[in-house]
């Protein structure tokens, strides 16, 4: 719960600073401390960083920002439900988006939500996959921060 606006968190009941490097506090009103910390976290967001408050959660609704990233998938990967098991782990969590199998022996396709997850999701195509798909590489390329979803569910596309 945040203090009311105007009494200072580090100023003891009786009105006396807790610490001399606290004094400060006095002079300058906790709204303008708050203000200062939502300037902070607007300018660390345009950079790409996310920076979250102690015990809030990390999904859509808290302010976990979104991404869309494209990939390619790279090694035995056609063949061995790769596709299907993408499609799955992308749903699990709570991804959209969707893959499909090129002329070329790859798996591609484009990732959207929120960055925490999505970042999740590119190890998981890095590193696992379907458990009978071998992976050489995975390419991630076209990240990009989006205001909203442009697609409903996680699709295979054939």
């Amino acid at each position: 719960m945040l203090p009311d606006t105007g009494v200072c968190p580090s100023l003891a009941k009786d009105g006396a600073p807790r610490s001399a490097l606290e004094s400060s506090c006095r002079r300058i009103p906790v709204s303008a401390h708050l203000a200062g910390v939502g300037l902070l976290i607007a300018f660390l967001s345009t950079l790409g960083c996310f920076v979250r408050a102690p015990g809030v959660g990390m999904n859509m609704a808290e302010g976990d920002t979104l991404i869309s990233v494209d990939y390619e998938i790279f090694g035995k990967v056609q063949g061995v439900f790769f596709r299907k098991y993408t499609q799955a782990e992308g749903k699990k969590l709570g991804l959209v988006g969707w893959v499909q199998n090129t002329d070329q022996g790859t798996v591609q396709g484009q990732l959207q939500g929120p960055i925490s997850k999505v970042r999740h999701m590119q190890e998981w195509l890095e590193t696992k996959g379907s458990p009978k798909s071998h992976i050489d590489r995975a390419n991630f390329r076209n990240e990009k921060v989006i205001v909203k979803l442009d697609y409903s569910d996680f699709q295979i596309v054939k």
